[in-house]
């Protein structure tokens, strides 16, 4: 079963859904094979859909899944599943960006989550040519997620800021006496190692 089906299924038969569109790259036809599976979820009850969103999209064993934290316009729930594969459900209803990470024992998994989506978007990004949409990207994820989890300087590359990522998780980890798994990074370190 292919994306566009299995997203399909899980979402359909929920009342609160009306429709669901493949949109961007997948749509036009101009996708690489790292590019975003977007989805726009039109919905007659956007807050009653958004609470159970979570429950809905776990039979699709989603190795990440978190609302997109700096969408800076719809709201975005975001997965990704095995391949890694990008998965971005997106609302027709307005999201405010949210501060920068506030990196405690209880969002380590969720700072986590949002890394490696970030990463594998990015990865998308370069291997579509699209660097001037990736330039100002390195500075963006310092101030939101690196910088909170203690880094000192903005990474100069993708690869760099892998780097810096998982040594600070290491030190997260000790601090607040919890383990993060590696699946989610284990997938999605091949992509960058590849771009």
């Amino acid at each position: 079963m292919d994306v566009v089906e299995r997203v399909w299924r899980v979402l359909q038969a929920h009342p609160a859904v009306q429709d669901i569109t493949l949109v961007g790259s997948r749509a036009r036809g101009s996708a690489t094979r790292f590019s975003d599976w977007d989805f726009r979820v039109d919905t007659d009850d956007f807050e009653q859909l958004a609470s159970v969103l979570p429950e809905l999209v776990a039979d699709l064993d989603p190795l990440a899944s978190l609302w997109d934290p700096i969408t800076g316009g719809d709201a975005c729930y975001m997965l990704i599943l095995e391949g890694p594969t990008k998965v971005d459900l997106i609302f027709d209803h307005p999201r405010a960006n949210d501060p920068p990470w506030t990196v405690r024992a209880d969002t380590v998994a969720a700072v986590d989550d949002h890394f490696w989506d970030w990463t594998l978007w990015l990865c998308a990004k370069q291997a579509a040519g699209k660097e001037d949409l990736v330039t100002g990207q390195p500075r963006k994820m310092f101030q939101h997620l690196l910088q909170p989890m203690g880094a000192t300087k903005v990474p100069a590359s993708l690869q760099e800021a892998v780097g810096v990522y998982e040594r600070l998780r290491a030190g997260c980890e000790a601090h607040f006496g919890v383990v993060v798994s590696r699946r989610l990074g284990e997938a999605v370190a091949p992509v960058v190692a590849s771009v």
